[in-house]
């Protein structure tokens, strides 16, 4: 009688335990793999359940009733949320229907991807969001407000100091683009035409920003010793933030250039102190010690190629302004590194492609300076200059405050590689920072920076924006003689919910979204 009854007691104990438990039913299911949610410092075997475009569950599947339509066994491999780039160029390829799969971005890992950046974004932002829409996009989209959009449709390419009118209306501009959900104001306070903005004309459209709970993202006035100085820069970023009363963001935090090599630890604790005092200062950084970008940026003084390339081709024909033009240029090649260091990535002229530029001065038969303007008649291009030293980049990536970024770009392979080289190199092999560190300064670190709601994480009611790896092949195959070569060891790709890349193969789903700032 006693066993009799032992037995139904316990069978009463299954039937509540299995009648009691959550019921889950998901279209998709996570199993096995070693999880990292974002936020967390080692990794979980959790099972991750899928419904909708929405994480439903997360944990021990024996602790509920979960019903699936399809699983995932990610045994041996890393599964965490996807990356998020603060710094690309990928607009260029959302813009085309039959580029706006975004793979070089998405075959990294990446999920999100912020465009607007350097100060240049395309306008207006209502015109430019259904055309993305329109085209499906591989990846989400947070847009932002270029500055020099701003004053070019407003004052043009010209070095003048804005009127206060001209100033309102830029305002105006920058507030109907808000309205329109971009989450910020971007700066190319390098380049022209922002290059000619004071910093009072920036903290007043930031200002406007602030209001709106946006950000501030700055390409700082100067990374190396064209104008200002890179410090100097540094503080003025600081400066805007505290007056504007916003958070501030560095693109592609670098020493750049001999002149300025191993400034990075006094430029931390300028960050960290100005952080201290309440600043909300933070930075991106690609983990390449070559920059890249339009030669004529790189070295042609910015006052010559005020009013346009029109205009700076009018000025050098002048033998006097022509002297004084080869002059600056030869100091800016030297800046750079030389002009070894100079290699033209993507020109009109294909046959510079892959040479650097004192390679092509040795062709032409003409000095480094005199080439660069044979190389510019031929039309628009850009350069990779290799001008940073290890230690500094170390030195940054290993700050609280910098996240992962790509400043992706044509002809330079970060745009193919910056996600998976920065975890090959700087995580496997050199052992600089974390798995941890990598994973939640590409993820929940970015996506707090951008106020980007309920992704980054790998959380319950979060968008199920999940990426799967292996981490003994993750790694980047772009280099400076290919760049154009897809990362490996991307397993699976999950965007709000959608397989996008299964096993390996994108399978060309656009499920991604163009993000509005709430």
């Amino acid at each position: 009688m006693k066993n009799h009854t032992l037995f139904l007691v316990i069978l009463l104990f299954v039937l509540f335990s299995c009648t009691s438990k959550r019921k889950v039913v998901a279209d998709l299911t996570i199993t096995n793999g070693m999880v990292y949610t974002g936020c967390d410092t080692v990794s979980e075997k959790v099972t991750i359940a899928i419904k909708g475009d929405r994480i439903i569950f997360i944990g021990n599947e024996k602790l509920v009733r979960l019903k699936t339509d399809k699983i995932i066994d990610a045994n041996g491999l890393l599964v965490c949320p996807g990356f998020i780039d603060p710094h690309t160029h990928a607009d260029k390829d959302l813009v085309n229907a039959k580029t706006s799969h975004n793979l070089p971005f998405l075959m990294q890992g990446i999920t999100t991807v912020v465009v607007g950046n350097d100060g240049e974004s395309y306008f207006p932002t209502q015109k430019y969001k259904a055309i993305f829409e329109n085209n499906g996009l591989g990846t989400n989209v947070v847009l932002l407000a270029g500055h020099g959009t701003l004053r070019q449709e407003v004052i043009g390419d010209s070095k003048i100091k804005a009127t206060p009118e001209q100033i309102k209306t830029m305002k105006n501009l920058l507030q109907k683009e808000l309205n329109a959900g971009v989450f910020g104001l971007s700066t190319g306070l390098f380049y022209s035409p922002g290059s000619y903005a004071d910093t009072q004309e920036v903290i007043d459209l930031a200002k406007v920003v602030a209001k709106k709970r946006g950000i501030y993202d700055t390409h700082l006035r100067d990374e190396s010793s064209y104008s200002i100085g890179l410090i100097p820069s540094i503080q003025e970023a600081i400066e805007i933030g505290r007056k504007a009363k916003l958070p501030i963001h560095i693109s592609h935090i670098k020493c750049l250039g001999i002149d300025v090599w191993n400034e990075s630890t006094a430029i931390i604790e300028l960050i960290e102190k100005s952080r201290a005092e309440g600043i909300d200062v933070t930075a991106n950084q690609y983990p390449y010690d070559a920059s890249a970008t339009g030669l004529k940026a790189a070295v042609v003084p910015r006052w010559a190629e005020s009013g346009g390339n029109d205009s700076l081709f009018l000025k050098y024909k002048n033998p006097v302004l022509k002297f004084k033009i080869l002059g600056e240029t030869k100091e800016n090649i030297t800046r750079r590194g030389g002009p070894d260091k100079l290699l033209i990535v993507k020109a009109q002229e294909e046959s510079f492609n892959g040479k650097n530029v004192a390679e092509i001065a040795s062709i032409l038969n003409v000095s480094a300076e005199e080439a660069v303007f044979k190389i510019l008649e031929k039309g628009f291009a850009r350069v990779a200059s290799f001008n940073m030293n290890e230690k500094d980049i170390q030195n940054f990536m290993k700050q609280s405050w910098v996240v992962t970024g790509s400043d992706g770009n044509e002809g330079h392979p970060r745009k193919y590689g910056s996600f998976p080289k920065k975890y090959n190199k700087y995580v496997t092999n050199d052992h600089i920072i974390s798995v941890a560190k990598f994973i939640n300064g590409s993820t929940s670190e970015t996506a707090a920076i951008f106020k980007i709601p309920k992704r980054g994480k790998i959380k319950e009611g979060y968008f199920a924006d999940i990426i799967i790896f292996d981490p003994n092949t993750f790694k980047d195959k772009a280099d400076y003689i290919d760049a154009f070569q897809y990362a490996e060891g991307l397993k699976y790709s999950i965007i709000n919910g959608v397989t996008v890349v299964d096993n390996g193969i994108y399978n060309s789903f656009r499920p991604g979204k163009v993000l509005k700032k709430q």
